[in-house]
């Protein structure tokens, strides 16, 4: 992960039409619409964070999924399934990351 994550405060600065399309569209619009619950939403996100090995985007989701109403034995058994679709090597790194943010 990088040494410098990037948060919604240090988005604002570094790119601050990043930051704020982040909050009114993605977060403001998209995040909100009824179609999908924020749960779903969740598993949406988080499966294509670890499909895609975003692994530094994986610690505010996975703790948003949380919030979501996602158990960390539900989140475990998405980063397994998502191994025999997105690869071992994604499920393990962001396995790593789950385990890191657990154990803190």
């Amino acid at each position: 992960m990088s040494k410098f994550p990037i948060t919604r405060e240090t988005l604002a600065q570094v790119a601050p039409k990043l930051a704020a399309l982040s909050e009114e569209v993605l977060f403001g619009d998209i995040w909100q619409r009824s179609e999908l619950s924020p749960r779903d939403r969740s598993l949406i996100t988080v499966s294509a964070l670890v499909a895609l090995s975003r692994t530094e985007q994986l610690p505010y989701h996975l703790q948003l999924a949380e919030k979501n109403g996602l158990s960390g034995s539900e989140i475990t058994e998405l980063i397994t399934h998502l191994a025999f679709y997105s690869g071992w090597p994604t499920a393990a790194s962001a396995l790593a990351v789950f385990a890191q943010l657990t154990l803190e």
